[in-house]
Order: structure tokens, then C-alpha cells, then sequence
């Protein structure tokens, strides 16, 4: 039984685009029916395959942005210049389109509300993508576990999910977001300005003694950064859950 669930998770299944959503200038988030989804954890990702008329693939991996929900998924996908499987995604696909998926992927940085809290979330652009789907997950699911959520941008028109995430703030108890421009912000800017550094992080983040459990995800540079940050503020390694990224792909 359980072999027969590993081989339907590698198994590449026909996605169809239902819906699309311009988060940013550089990213949209897709939705996809996939039929018999078998259904994802918070923070799973799934590989994508394009296949070109001459032959040629190319295969990216994308994390999950939204909880389980049937046969949907939604994947939030950054343009990259140079990216074959992104700009396709962002550029060239339209609704009614489909694709090759496959997935769920992963075990490891996954977070379902039955674990509670404290929950700590720290993402850096697009990887804040899979900590969403935790927090969308806690959000349905009515759970009181408390989050602290720490959001990384370059600039304001990099923000991702702005709106949506300013109502979970505003009306979901227990839940505090912090975003953070680490390039330039307008002068109207009311979030913070700069990277999560030590001072930031000792300030912001869950205190170790509380005993959070914190996942962290984005780019490689940011990634290390922060976990080795968090571990020198004494939290247990064992409770510092990462997923990264590097400069290139898509």
C-alpha cells in the first residue's frame, strides 16, 4: 500500500490552469487541476516537466503555495530572465493550457496545524510561497497556534500576497507579520527597512526559550543567514526546519 502511494506520487499527471493571479510584476500564482490529486502537506513541492514539439525537456521544481484542497493546487511562480520553465509558466500559459506534474515531494519541511505552535515562518521572496501554504492551512483549519511571520523583499513592488496577508494580520488572532525591504522602500513605506540580522531576529523571531518550531525559506545566501543566526540565539538546530533555492533555475 504504501509502495503503491510512492510510485502515484512519481508519476507525471496532466494539470489543467484554472485561474491566474498577477501577485507582482515578476511573479503569478497558478492554479491547476490535477485529477486525482492525491492531496500535499503544507509546504510539499512538485516537480514540473515542459516538453518541446522537437523532444526537449525541461523540468523545474515548484512549491506548493496553498493547503490541500481537493484537486487543486496553486504553484507561485518568479519570472527569471534566463529561466525556461518561468517564463513559459508566467509568460506563455493560459488558462485551460495544461502541463506536466508530479508530486507531492517531501517529507521534511512540511507543518500541519496539528503540530501547533509556537510556529515560526521567515521567508525571503518567492520562498515565502510553501510557508504560505502554512499559514493559509492554519488560517482554514481555525487553529490557535501562535505564528510569527517574517517576510524579506528587495523592494515594495516585490511584495507577494500583500493583501491577503495584511487581512491575516488584521484578523487572525495570534498571527504578527513583519515585512522587511532590504533594497529601497518608498517614503510611505511603514514596514521595516533591512535584512533579518542578528539584532532583527532577536527581536522578532520566536525567543528560543518558547520552543518554536521555525521554517525558513529563500535563497541559499538568506537561508544559511538566518538559521545560523537563529542557532547562535540558542535555538535547537533539531526545531530549524530549511528549504532553499539558488540564483538561477526557473
Amino acid at each position: 500500500m504504501a509502495r503503491t502511494a510512492v510510485l502515484r506520487r512519481l508519476t507525471w499527471a496532466i494539470a489543467e490552469v484554472i485561474d491566474r493571479i498577477d501577485e507582482t510584476p515578476r511573479v503569478q500564482s497558478l492554479t491547476f487541476d490535477v485529477p486525482d490529486w492525491p492531496g500535499h502537506l503544507p509546504g510539499q513541492h512538485i516537480d514540473v516537466r515542459l516538453t518541446a514539439e522537437d523532444g526537449y525537456q525541461a523540468q523545474r521544481s515548484y512549491s506548493i503555495a496553498t493547503p490541500a484542497d481537493g484537486n487543486r493546487l496553486t504553484l507561485t511562480v518568479e519570472r527569471l530572465e534566463d529561466g525556461e520553465v518561468s517564463t513559459y509558466l508566467t509568460g506563455v500559459l493560459e488558462i485551460g493550457d495544461r502541463i506536466e506534474l508530479r508530486g507531492p515531494i517531501g517529507g521534511y519541511f512540511v507543518w500541519e496545524p496539528s503540530r501547533g505552535g509556537p510556529l515560526g515562518l521567515i521567508g525571503g521572496g518567492s520562498g515565502v510561497a510553501p510557508l504560505m501554504a502554512m499559514l493559509r492551512a492554519r488560517v482554514a483549519a481555525g487553529s490557535d497556534a501562535p505564528v510569527r511571520m517574517l517576510c524579506s523583499w528587495r523592494t515594495a513592488d516585490d511584495v507577494i500576497y500583500a493583501d491577503e496577508l495584511a487581512a491575516i494580520a488584521r484578523d487572525a488572532d495570534g498571527v504578527s507579520i513583519t515585512h522587511t525591504l532590504t533594497r529601497s522602500a518608498p517614503d510611505d513605506w511603514a514596514g521595516r527597512r533591512g535584512r533579518f540580522d542578528h539584532a532583527a531576529l532577536s527581536r522578532l523571531a520566536w525567543p528560543a526559550e518558547v520552543e518554536p518550531l521555525t521554517y525558513v525559506c529563500g535563497p541559499t545566501g538568506f537561508v544559511e543567514a538566518v538559521a545560523s543566526v537563529l542557532v547562535e540565539l540558542g535555538h535547537d538546530p533539531r526545531r530549524v526546519l530549511t528549504e532553499r533555492f539558488g540564483p538561477t533555475g526557473g
